[in-house]
């Protein structure tokens, strides 16, 4: 297996990878206010059966990102097959990549693909002396929030109803310099 830069062959096949994917748990937002503080809290509880997740984001929109030509765009082949992608999107500003896109065919997860593509990201940030990377997932995607914490991405923030289907963004932050 071999992570690469994005071609523009590749982008069929990227739309073609299912991001869909299936959790027993999700982060349970709790928020309370009482004179005047407000305290939020998120924590593991576990569904009385798995459920199957579709991708909050339209896929379609990282070949769009990927043809402006902004950001990061990666690939994991073997064989000539597309395993997984990565799209990261530069935040001048706060010397940050955002990790936008993450994706593993269903049939290849837990091979070690997704944190390939990720190191990768990392590296080819501090090239450019970024400071951190964010990444993004759904309260739904405990399979990520899991993920995420094995890389070293520590929990940084949320925002209620994020996605089009209006589930709220769990951030994960790592610095990388």
């Amino acid at each position: 297996m071999r992570v690469r830069a994005v071609t523009p062959a590749d982008l069929p096949h990227i739309l073609a990878i299912d991001p869909g994917y299936t959790t027993e748990y999700v982060w349970q937002m709790e928020a309370r206010e009482s004179d005047g503080n407000m305290a939020i809290a998120f924590r593991t509880v576990r569904l009385p059966r798995s459920i199957r997740v579709t991708y909050p984001r339209n896929v379609e929109a990282l070949a769009q990102e990927f043809e402006r030509g902004e950001g990061l765009y990666l690939v994991a082949d073997e064989a000539g097959r597309i395993l997984g992608y990565l799209g990261l999107a530069l935040q001048p500003v706060s010397d940050a990549g955002w990790i936008t896109h993450l994706a593993v065919a269903r049939d290849q997860r837990r091979r070690g693909i997704g944190t390939a593509l990720v190191e990768a990201a990392v590296r080819w940030g501090r090239e450019r002396g970024l400071t951190r990377l964010i990444l993004e997932t759904q309260t739904k995607n405990y399979p990520a929030i899991r993920f995420c914490q094995r890389l070293g991405f520590v929990f940084c923030g949320y925002h209620d109803r994020y996605y089009p289907n209006q589930d709220i963004a769990l951030f994960f932050a790592r610095p990388i310099r």
